[in-house]
């Protein structure tokens, strides 16, 4: 095995990695929806209501 054929089976390791632990963590729930952005948590109970 040469050294050039070492190096590509590596990245693309890493790559196979890298999307591997983007999907689990898009998959995984947080706070009760999948995708992480967070607005789920936020409190709108102070929020009142536009009366137009």
């Amino acid at each position: 095995m040469n050294i050039q054929l070492i190096i590509i089976i590596l990245l693309f390791l890493g790559a196979l990695f890298y999307i591997g632990r983007l999907i689990y963590n898009s998959l995984k729930a947080k706070n009760g929806c999948a995708s992480g952005c967070g607005k789920c948590g936020v409190d709108f109970s102070k929020i009142k209501p536009d009366k137009n």
